[in-house]
């Protein structure tokens, strides 16, 4: 048996049919030259041979009248009803098609009676492709973990053709258990003290931080929940139905910004997102008055610890006040996120992570109640940056092209962006409710407001 953790527990606590709570990735993939077009068709199969199944892709909840639930290990998992193939048919089988297609899959509940994962195989994609779209509950993962679990099943080089299913890494199960039995011995009575101590003691900092920005007795040295503008249609009642698009930037262009204005990578391209989203809103009619918040997930993991499960924050972050100047708008960015830093490095993880529930509980209760869209949200949109690797990985010889997360949606917002960093290339995912208009148009101003930034700074 093994305990879920309170942030675990929330994700299957906030689930709904509307609102699920699993992540996901799509990966496209080149087949190798001279390969056959049966390719990904003989991929699957072999795959539905891997039937060996590792923690944490062997783990069932069990549920209880009067304790907590668990994960239970089952002894056996059918590989038919997680693992999945589909054929796009000819002339509905570009890019666009499969952003489309993943979209659909990614909107419905995972099944609870068995494990919570699946993986489709999409085959059939223009231009010689086929792609994988990887679906697993947040319960069982953080976005960071999945990507690295999704990493060390492939590949460093095309000739390498062995086959890592995601669901064999015997090394992560047995890393994952070793972590476990270390925990378990090193929580004597007095270590559980002091560390509640410090947990108290830090919420405390943190509340006494919030406290003084909200009374204006500081000013912009932390960003609050719940100012967000609602009158926007970013957030509200989410809602079923998935659209999901992306944008691209090539990194070369990336660090040169960097090197120049002496900024990171977060700065450039949460300045890009924010010029994209005031003009995308100021299309809908919407002209902001105040900052853009944004909510930003932070890894709270030790180096390391290589377990499943969440050890995550979701703090709040103000972008620039409106302006039309970029250069502007990143210097505005780059002074909110040191100030973010700053908080993050004056608390402990518990403090965050404790934060992080309460602010999501009350989000959650707006969303059961349906109140989303008369209440102020969290933030106006979830943005979190998931670094990949510098360079090609593949599959069987197959490079793999893009990788995509594709997060969950939080209560009150009806857009969440993704940044992806791979083989010399940042994507920017969206992932979005039915009822956000104009996706497409949105993901194309992240390219323009690059391109106006770059200018900006003469590069």
């Amino acid at each position: 048996m093994h305990k879920l953790s309170l942030l675990d527990l929330g994700f299957i606590i906030a689930e709904s049919a509307a609102s699920p709570k699993h992540v996901g990735g799509l990966l496209i993939f080149k087949r190798p030259a001279g390969a056959k077009a049966g390719f990904a068709r003989d991929l699957y199969r072999d795959l539905l041979a891997s039937t060996e199944v590792q923690p944490p892709y062997n783990r069932v909840l069990q549920f209880s009248l009067t304790a907590m639930p668990v994960w239970r290990e089952s002894e056996t998992v059918n590989l038919d009803e997680h693992l999945f193939y589909h054929r796009l048919p000819r002339g509905k089988n570009s890019l666009a098609d499969v952003y489309a297609f993943v979209a659909g899959l990614h909107q419905p509940l995972l099944d609870r009676s068995r494990p919570l994962w699946q993986v489709h195989l999409i085959d059939g994609l223009s231009e010689s492709r086929f792609a994988l779209y990887v679906k697993m509950h947040h319960a069982c993962a953080d976005g960071m973990t999945m990507v690295r679990w999704t990493v060390e099943a492939l590949a460093t080089t095309s000739d390498d053709r062995e086959l890592r299913p995601l669901w064999s890494n015997r090394r992560r199960g047995r890393d994952e258990q070793d972590k476990e039995r270390q925990e378990q011995a090193a929580r004597s009575l007095l270590a559980k003290c002091f560390g509640a101590s410090k947990h108290l003691l830090s919420l405390a900092r943190l509340s006494a931080m919030m406290l003084l920005e909200s009374t204006k007795l500081t000013r912009n040295a932390i960003s609050l929940p719940f100012v967000a503008d609602r009158r926007t249609p970013l957030t509200g009642q989410v809602t079923a139905g998935r659209q999901f698009a992306t944008a691209c930037v090539a990194m070369d262009r990336v660090r040169a910004i960097c090197g120049h204005t002496r900024s990171t990578l977060n700065h450039v391209a949460l300045t890009c997102l924010d010029g994209a989203l005031h003009r995308y809103l100021r299309d809908e009619g919407v002209e902001l008055r105040q900052p853009i918040t944004i909510q930003m997930p932070v890894n709270l993991r030790q180096a390391g610890d290589t377990r499943s499960g969440n050890k995550i924050g979701i703090i709040q972050v103000q972008l620039s006040e409106p302006t039309d100047d970029p250069y502007v708008r990143l210097r505005n960015i780059g002074f909110s996120l040191r100030n973010v830093r700053s908080m993050i490095d004056s608390v402990e993880p518990e403090a965050i992570e404790s934060y992080t529930v309460i602010t999501a509980l009350i989000g959650q209760l707006a969303e059961m109640f349906r109140l989303s869209n008369y209440l102020p949200p969290a933030g106006n949109t979830l943005i979190s940056n998931v670094p990949g690797p510098a360079n090609f990985i593949y599959l069987r010889g197959a490079r793999l092209e893009e990788l995509h997360p594709i997060s969950t949606l939080p209560p009150g917002n009806l857009l969440n962006i993704t940044l992806f960093s791979y083989a010399g290339r940042l994507f920017f995912g969206l992932i979005a409710t039915d009822e956000l208009p104009h996706l497409e148009r949105l993901s194309g101003y992240v390219g323009e407001a690059f391109d106006d930034l770059e200018r900006s700074v003469r590069c």
